[in-house]
């Protein structure tokens, strides 16, 4: 008898501590929610309750891998302590309205592997130290209000494989470093305040599908290798001071398409010697991609 209660006790003891995470991360979760206005959010938690009943929480053997509050009206910022959370593998805060800076904690994520922020009021500088995010793919932080130069740290991230950085206030020029990228599928980086000339090393981007560098202040002569990339479909290169290139050799033979060339003051490009037979057209491409 006795030992039929003590398995019983057993079990209601593993079912309320199933869900649970350390102190530690709860913690960073509670001051998450706290900072972030979490008494506004379209989904809120019950922080009574168990961690794994929270709304876009996800828990692999009791620590948290996933937070996934993508369009919850978030507001307020993003606490420090979300660097406590050791195990996380994905932050999805992207659609909300979250001001402030991105904490230095962010960089602390060492198993982190979607980063994404777009859509929202994030001021200040991307961290210095981003690199020591190694297993980084998705770099997410279009359409905010962030300033200052790309992170030399940035090209340390060897298989990171889309950088979302259009609709911000970063300035400078693109690291000649970034074309040791070699796994780079996206780089975005239109409607920004760059400038200086496009480095030949994004020639080596050999994996590159879609490249926008579109209402900035690059200047010279654009790589003209850059289009003969195998795996390239989309260019959006118009509203900056390039000088005037031909394309009208190998670029016109391969199978990419086109995008939005400067038709404005700059004559960029001679688009009537580029085959008329290529796609040209526009698109809103930023979350079309396979991670959360």
């Amino acid at each position: 008898m006795r030992k039929g209660m003590f398995m019983l006790f057993m079990v209601i003891i593993g079912q309320f501590l199933s869900g649970q995470v350390s102190d530690l991360e709860k913690n960073a979760l509670i001051d998450l929610y706290h900072s972030a206005k979490g008494d506004n959010w379209t989904k809120g938690w019950d922080l009574n309750a168990p961690v794994s009943s929270w709304e876009g929480i996800t828990l692999e053997n009791n620590k948290v891998v996933s937070v996934n509050l993508m369009n919850n009206n978030l507001r307020g910022s993003i606490p420090n302590s979300i660097g406590d959370l050791k195990n996380l593998k994905v932050l999805n805060l992207a659609l909300n309205n979250i001001g402030g800076s991105i904490p230095e904690g962010i960089t602390e994520l060492k198993k982190l592997v979607v980063l994404r922020l777009g859509k929202n009021k994030i001021t200040g500088g991307i961290p210095k130290n981003i690199g020591s995010l190694e297993k980084l793919l998705v770099l997410d932080l279009f359409y905010n209000d962030l300033s200052g130069e790309l992170p030399q740290s940035m090209s340390e991230i060897k298989r990171l494989r889309v950088i979302l950085l259009s609709h911000n206030g970063l300035s400078g020029s693109i690291p000649l470093t970034y074309g040791n990228l070699k796994y780079l599928e996206r780089l975005e980086l239109g409607d920004n305040n760059f400038s200086g000339e496009v480095p030949e090393s994004l020639e080596n981007l050999t994996n590159l599908k879609m490249l926008v560098l579109a209402e900035n202040r690059f200047r010279g002569e654009f790589p003209e290798d850059i289009l003969i990339l195998p795996n390239l479909k989309l260019v959006q290169l118009q509203n900056n001071r390039f000088g005037g290139n031909d394309f009208s050799n190998d670029a016109a033979n391969n199978n990419f398409a086109l995008f939005d060339f400067d038709g404005g003051n700059h004559r960029n490009f001679d688009l009537n010697k580029i085959n008329s037979n290529k796609d040209v057209r526009t698109a809103d491409t930023r979350f079309e991609d396979s991670f959360n």
